[in-house]
């Protein structure tokens, strides 16, 4: 670049002299200028290339920077005056290929002009080839061992940044091949200068992040970076929590532990499971369903009794899967037709006296009551309250009493009847009991 700027420069200077006059003084080093040159061409062509002065025919040194690319330069020099022998770089001719030096290089071209009168004039032409500015990769790849890993997105020699996803739990390293589209060019890989282009990035443990810098500074100085961002990914597939309502679980949720039951009531027809990742970048599954951490699932359960199986798969970043199993048992109805209390009220709206039921005595049970008492209740509770029961064909809740029950005259039996229904609607029981009323007390004898 300072070449350029010292060649423009002395065209500059050499313009400038001309215009007021000065011919024979000025850059000499790079352009001869002369008032009247013996054997003058009409015009010269560098081809790649631009002449620095433009041509003049009394101008005969110049510079030209020819592109990187530019194995040779094609020179064409027309004398003004036809008969002019001309001769480049030892050849008779007007037009001549003149091969270049290695990029960076300078080749000097000579153009020798002899007139037929014996006049001689020399024009120079010195042609750089310029460095090149080429900064690109041409390949990019990330390799775990042998295993090429995906670039994201796939390398394009204009497309700066990409990301890496490594699987392998067990990976401590990548080896990074980046190739240089100029084999002149130089690569710094992290900090580190690699002639093989080839670099050995230690990564961490599942879960770390890397970050890999790729430095092409092009022979002529000019710099491009390329960057990796390197992710390995975390071999993490376990819950964090995991909860069934109603429940619990057994045995309580630990994450290495796999395998969970949960019994449910007969009358619980829904299971509601919310799982929560430990590794919220894993992904998760309850029975095929995509769930999110955290996301309520609610499963119906089949009719009593009847078990459903829930699996939830959790699969870690890396891909590795892992599943946990609740196996959720509904019970069946329940056959349960006891009592656990029984208790007989004697006359209930006025001074209620309270008659208890030993339910380990035979039926049918006796309730005596004096012979003042009309009316009772029948207070049954109900072992199993999913049962149902009724009391002389009237149903009555558990632990409440019964409507009012009329008795029959003084002594005399009144039956009542406590029929149980269990939960399976299957089994029944029947309590029967048998309230007497006492006779009256005998009339007092006649008065003597």
């Amino acid at each position: 670049m300072s070449q350029n700027l010292i060649l423009a420069k002395q065209w500059c200077i050499a313009a400038l002299l001309l215009a007021i006059g000065l011919s024979s003084h000025g850059c000499t080093d790079s352009a001869s200028v002369s008032a009247d040159v013996a054997v003058p061409l009409s015009s010269l062509t560098v081809t790649p290339g631009t002449l620095q002065p433009g041509f003049f025919a009394n101008t005969t040194s110049y510079a030209v920077n020819a592109p990187t690319s530019a194995a040779s330069v094609t020179v064409t020099a027309v004398p003004k005056d036809i008969t002019t022998i001309v001769t480049i770089n030892g050849t008779v001719t007007t037009q001549r290929s003149v091969s270049l030096g290695a990029p960076g290089s300078i080749t000097t071209i000579t153009i020798f002009l002899e007139s037929q009168t014996g006049g001689e004039t020399t024009y120079t032409v010195n042609v750089t080839r310029l460095l090149s500015s080429d900064n690109n990769l041409s390949a990019l790849t990330v390799k775990v061992g042998t295993t090429n890993q995906t670039l994201v997105p796939d390398f394009d020699v204009d497309i700066l940044d990409y990301t890496v996803n490594v699987d392998d739990a067990n990976a401590s390293s990548v080896t990074v091949s980046a190739t240089k589209s100029d084999p002149n060019a130089t690569i710094v890989i992290n900090g580190q200068l690699t002639s093989s282009g080839q670099a050995i990035i230690p990564i961490g443990g599942p879960g770390a992040v890397t970050p890999v810098t790729i430095e092409v500074i092009a022979p002529n100085g000019s710099k491009k970076t390329y960057g990796i961002t390197v992710n390995h990914l975390s071999d993490d597939n376990n819950l964090k929590d995991l909860k069934v309502e109603p429940g619990p679980l057994d045995p309580l949720f630990d994450k290495g532990t796999l395998s969970y039951t949960v019994n449910v009531a007969t009358n619980i027809d829904n299971v509601t499971v919310t799982a929560t990742l430990q590794n919220t970048a894993a992904t998760m599954t309850i029975n095929g369903q995509g769930t999110s951490s955290d996301q309520a699932r609610d499963f119906p359960l089949g009719a009593a009794p009847s078990s459903l199986d829930i699996n939830i798969l959790v699969i870690a970043p890396n891909g590795s899967p892992n599943t946990y199993t609740i196996k959720v048992n509904r019970a069946a109805p329940s056959s349960n037709t006891n009592l656990s209390a029984l208790l007989v009220t004697a006359d209930p709206l006025n001074i209620p006296i309270n008659h208890p039921v030993d339910l380990s005595n035979p039926q049918p049970y006796i309730v005596n009551v004096t012979t003042d008492v009309l009316i009772v209740t029948v207070t049954a509770t109900l072992e199993d309250t999913t049962a149902t029961m009724t009391v002389n064909g009237q149903g009555i809740i558990s632990g409440a009493p019964s409507q009012l029950i009329t008795l029959g005259d003084p002594g005399s039996d009144t039956p009542i009847i406590i029929e149980v229904r269990a939960q399976n609607l299957v089994d029944t029981r029947t309590y029967t009991i048998m309230v007497h009323r006492e006779d009256p007390p005998p009339p007092p004898p006649p008065l003597p």
